[in-house]
């Protein structure tokens, strides 16, 4: 699972930033625009599939599976039958309402660059059925514990957008070679490349989980009788997640109109982030909780929907104490390395912009990274709730996280444009720090005990960790220096491996000396990881990585072959 989480956000971070920003900058009007075009889709996905089928369907699949003589077949068949349904007419109305979603998420972007956003609008909102089937099907290989297909489908979305947007660079040329501020070179032919080519990825990436479904002996069937199915207790969850999502979105909305205000008052500054810049820090803000905390917490979910159907909740309690545990130990690390990395690293992912831009980026990635480890938290816990089947309990708490972002980031509108998304950044991270603290408390309704000290302990000697790595590591950083001129994509790069693999081998060292158990849960992968790699390789390369692998994982591993 790992893996395919991290070749797919690596492939995202081709596709974009670097690639989208060779194409149409980061802070420019058509970037901004397809940003928020782009964006209407995973909104919406969140809303009504990324939370609500996310949060429903593992829980009910599993008690069908467990409760039905024919192993949920037919359950599966009517839920799928009602998501065809239910996401092909939803998306139909919302495509069809592009304008208005356009004018409700970027309501002060210019009459022209309105237009350009509405047309990535019609071929972007379409994504909405395709995240949904995406989901759907996903969750019925978990639910019957397969599931490397769920995480590698996003794969064949990336190389099918990085190929539009290769032909899009060939046939048009980039931001380079053409005038950014020019609105009327958006003709369709231009729209379809970008926006057309990204819904193929989405949809490549629903349709090819339809082949693992089939080799484990699924065979679809469309089935209407609803009444009857078990659909209503899934139903009744579903409205209480949906809720919370949709309380969610005032503030999503809020973000997304102070972001392109900014924008707007900038008046064409690269300083002053936007829509796309924000974006952008967000996508290197979500690569830790992306790549470990969901692979982890993915196949932890099932697990403990099973435990919680039994009423086994010593057992719900020990796998939450152990993911809040695992989880830290990546999360505080991620945090102290992308807080002293962010420019760098941000140089390196958005090579095809202007160091101005990066460093707009950089200064908002910085802002949300405070709450990062609050983030894990989060997920974890979420995921015991939604095992016990309690959306109702979760939606009131997390109303005050809506409040905190909501008026946060319209208190971020009265800073200069320039920080204004720094400010959002900020808000963010406050607003998931309380979500944390609130709804793991919360647990004491289901669970009478939560390990808290354990957890507590484990997370004070990661903090005792990371404190040392991360002043060393922005030491050395700033005695190789971080000035334009040394910051090229080449210089930022082995800047961020040489300091990035210092603070790692310190980081490591210590927890090991202050015995944190719960490194060898995210190492033995990693090592095995490397050693399978080494036996690929012939010769002495081969043979190191190997041993090193062997090391890392703290066991006996074949050697390479030859």
């Amino acid at each position: 699972m790992f893996a395919g989480t991290l070749v797919s956000r690596l492939l995202g971070v081709v596709r974009s930033p670097l690639l989208i920003g060779a194409a149409i900058g980061i802070n420019y009007g058509a970037a901004n625009a397809f940003f928020v075009a782009n964006k209407l889709p995973n909104i919406i996905y969140m809303l009504i599939a990324g939370g609500v089928l996310n949060a429903v369907l593992v829980p009910q699949i599993v008690r069908a599976i467990r409760e039905h003589d024919d192993g949920g077949q037919a359950y599966v068949n009517r839920l799928i039958t009602l998501a065809v349904v239910g996401l092909g007419g939803l998306t139909a109305l919302l495509t069809a309402g592009a304008p208005v979603l356009v004018s409700i998420f970027a309501n002060t972007l210019a009459p022209q660059w309105y237009d350009v956003a509405v047309a990535f609008g019609y071929w972007c909102i379409p994504q909405v059925f395709f995240y949904g089937m995406y989901t759907v099907l996903g969750q019925v290989l978990n639910a019957r514990g397969i599931f490397g297909p769920y995480m590698w489908a996003p794969v064949l979305n990336n190389v099918v957008a990085i190929v539009g947007l290769g032909l899009y660079l060939l046939v048009y040329g980039g931001v380079s070679v053409t005038d950014p501020t020019d609105a009327s070179i958006w003709d369709a032919g231009r729209v379809f490349l970008l926006a057309g080519t990204a819904t193929l990825g989405v949809a490549s990436q629903a349709v090819v989980l339809l082949l693992p479904l089939r080799r484990a002996g699924f065979r679809f069937r469309p089935d209407f009788a609803l009444r009857g199915s078990g659909l209503g207790r899934a139903s009744r969850m579903a409205m209480w997640v949906f809720a919370a999502l949709a309380a969610g979105q005032i503030s999503t909305v809020m973000i997304s109109r102070a972001a392109a205000r900014a924008s707007d008052l900038g008046g064409g500054s690269l300083a002053v982030a936007g829509n796309a810049a924000y974006d952008t820090a967000y996508l290197v803000y979500s690569l830790p909780t992306s790549l470990v905390v969901v692979s982890l917490v993915t196949a932890l979910f099932t697990r403990m929907a099973g435990n919680a159907a039994g009423r086994e909740l010593g057992a719900v309690r020990a796998d939450l104490s152990v993911g809040l545990r695992t989880v830290g130990v990546f999360t505080v690390f991620a945090t102290g390395g992308l807080m002293v990395l962010a420019l760098p690293i941000v140089r390196v992912i958005t090579g095809t912009v202007s160091y101005t831009e990066a460093q707009s980026v950089a200064r908002v990635l910085v802002a949300m990274l405070a709450g990062l480890v609050a983030v894990g938290v989060f997920t974890v816990v979420q995921r015991v709730y939604y095992a016990f089947e309690d959306a109702r309990l979760l939606f009131w708490l997390q109303l005050p996280i809506v409040a905190i972002v909501t008026v946060g980031a319209a208190a971020s509108m009265l800073l200069p444009a320039q920080w204004t998304v720094v400010g959002i950044g900020a808000a963010m991270s406050l607003s998931n720090i309380v979500g944390a603290a609130l709804t793991y408390l919360g647990l004491r309704r289901h669970l009478p005990s939560l390990d808290g000290a354990h957890v507590l302990r484990t997370h004070l000697r990661l903090l005792l960790a990371v404190l040392p790595a991360t002043l060393l590591g922005w030491g050395l950083l700033h005695l190789l220096g971080t000035s334009s001129a040394d910051l090229g994509v080449a210089g930022a790069l082995w800047r961020t491996v040489v300091v990035g693999v210092v603070m790692l081998a310190v980081y490591v060292a210590l927890l090991r000396l202050l015995r944190v158990d719960e490194l060898a849960t995210i190492t033995r992968p990693v090592g095995r990881l490397g050693a399978a790699a080494g036996r690929r390789v012939p010769g002495p390369v081969g043979r190191l990585l190997v041993r090193l692998g062997t090391a890392v994982a703290g066991g006996a591993v074949p050697g390479p072959r030859g």
